[in-house]
């Protein structure tokens, strides 16, 4: 298992739909291992393949932080079927290092997906299995936490970033 890069917001993979996965191998089974190992390292509870530069629709989460085996997911083509509620809470992001921002997100949500073996399920979260599920399907679908806020709060992370990018801190 290997710890890889994560991809900062700036990288185009961020926000480009991932692809379908079609091959259930063990490229797949070792690309899941490392992200797991990535995600531990970063640390973060949550981890989608175009997050460290791989244009899939796949993704570990694990709310535990660790603690727990049994809180390990793999999506595999992840597919939102339902979602009810609604929460806000303060979110961050493994590619926003440092960027954490209130995010109004469903309280509950049905996910659809595959395991590494190609068997689907469904896993019905809620709280901060929700959150986590809606985040980082969002990722394979392109889109960025970011998106999820308000133009003005929007705008005011843009404008943090580029300040960071001139320092040298956001490469």
């Amino acid at each position: 298992m290997a710890v890889l890069n994560i991809v900062k917001y700036g990288a185009t993979v961020l926000e480009t739909p991932g692809d379908v996965v079609t091959e259930f191998d063990d490229e797949l089974k070792k690309l899941v291992a490392d992200m797991f190992e990535t995600m531990y390292a970063a640390p973060g509870v949550g981890l989608a393949a175009p997050q460290i530069g791989v244009s899939k629709r796949v993704f570990v989460m694990d709310c535990s932080g660790g603690k727990d085996p049994e809180q390990r997911i793999v999506m595999v083509n992840p597919v939102v079927l339902n979602v009810e509620g609604e929460q806000t809470g303060e979110e961050g992001c493994l590619s926003f290092p440092g960027i954490f921002f209130q995010v109004k997100r469903s309280l509950r949500a049905v996910v659809e997906a595959q395991d590494t073996d190609g068997n689907e399920y469904e896993i019905d979260g809620l709280e901060l299995t929700a959150r986590c599920m809606l985040h980082e399907t969002d990722h394979c679908d392109g889109i960025l936490f970011i998106d999820r806020t308000t133009t003005l709060k929007r705008e005011l992370v843009k404008r943090k970033i580029k300040k960071l990018t001139k320092a040298g801190r956001w490469i």
